[in-house]
């Protein structure tokens, strides 16, 4: 299908318009004989009314000398700029530009953003986290703009690739790092669970506990949203449990933030009194006070990855592997402890 755009109107404004398909509108503008007669008029009609103009072909080039666009549900987190990161690194090395945006949740805001995706004959697309309606995936598809999902959060088309980390393993190895120390009361503290990766850190969490022989208790278990504001009120939770826990696992660097802040607020010390486990490694984890022990995933090099597979599809290739999770590392720090007593 072509990537023909004018200088104010897509040809999905125009298939819109005209309730007809993308690539229908795609064939009238390339002049090609397999539409039927009443509907090509409507939709010449239409590109002249909206003054379209087809846009002439790239010219012959190296791969990658177009747009990607990265797309989150938000920006405000030091996890976003690390994937942004990876994604810079290749798509600049392979001559592309990267745009970046926030949908917020919102239909009309997809809805949006995906025209703009159409009117800049993007290369390719990486939703990161991103809870895009499945018509979206649809609405790319007809427009041949291919699409990889970093941590999807919910089970993209199998066609999509995935880019994402060992989720469940990392949440094992951090619990069984606290259960080592000697903890039995141990604190977890949720992503959104309509994340896949929330709900895999949980169930490492529930291994972890259950191959010591520890019950999962769950008034120790506490929604959160992976940020610093949840993780707090996390914290205040669990510690004012009659028994509360010697460690809290959070399943996000900011989140185990919050709760340090939890801590201090009552007069205890990390991990002097309770023991904190993270999860990202972001670059603030090492100058927390004290540095905080935490489940490295590789965040820019999942971005970097992305970008590549993107981009390779963009070239026609196929995804070596169309469902990859990148280990995840335990990094142990200063803000894990045997518990007192």
């Amino acid at each position: 299908m072509a990537d023909e755009r004018s200088r104010g109107v897509t040809i999905t404004e125009i298939a819109r318009v005209a309730g007809v398909s993308v690539p229908t509108v795609s064939r009238v503008v390339n002049g090609r004989a397999d539409v039927a007669p009443g509907t090509r008029e409507r939709i010449e009609e239409l590109l002249r009314e909206h003054g379209y103009r087809k846009r002439l072909p790239r010219p012959d080039g190296p791969a990658g000398s177009g747009l990607v666009d990265l797309v989150f549900n938000d920006l405000d987190s030091p996890w976003a700029v690390e994937i942004i990161r990876g994604v810079e690194d290749v798509a600049h090395a392979a001559g592309n530009g990267v745009v970046v945006s926030a949908i917020h949740r919102r239909t009309s805001s997809a809805r949006q953003w995906l025209d703009n995706v159409s009117a800049r004959a993007t290369d390719g697309v990486i939703i990161v986290t991103s809870e895009l309606a499945p018509s979206v995936h649809a609405d790319l598809r007809r427009i041949h703009v291919p699409a990889v999902v970093v941590d999807p959060a919910g089970l993209p088309p199998l066609d999509v690739p995935t880019i994402g980390a060992t989720n469940w393993a990392g949440g094992l190895s951090a619990t069984q790092h606290l259960v080592g120390l000697g903890h039995r009361r141990i604190g977890f503290v949720t992503g959104p669970m309509q994340v896949l990766c929330s709900r895999a850190r949980l169930d490492g969490y529930r291994a972890g506990l259950e191959s010591a022989g520890v019950a999962v208790d769950p008034a120790l278990v506490r929604d959160g949203d992976f940020y610093q504001d949840s993780g707090f009120r996390a914290g205040e939770e669990l510690l004012d449990l009659a028994d509360p826990p010697t460690a809290v696992f959070a399943s996000s660097d900011q989140m185990a933030f919050g709760v340090y802040e939890a801590v201090r607020r009552r007069g205890l010390r990390v991990p002097e009194d309770v023991s904190v486990v993270g999860f990202d490694d972001l670059a603030l984890a090492a100058w927390a006070s004290p540095p905080l022990t935490t489940v490295r995933q590789p965040l820019a090099e999942m971005g970097a990855l992305a970008a590549r597979t993107v981009l390779g599809l963009a070239r026609g290739e196929q995804a070596d592997n169309p469902r990859v999770e990148l280990a995840t590392e335990l990094v142990v720090r200063e803000s894990t402890a045997p518990p007192r007593g």
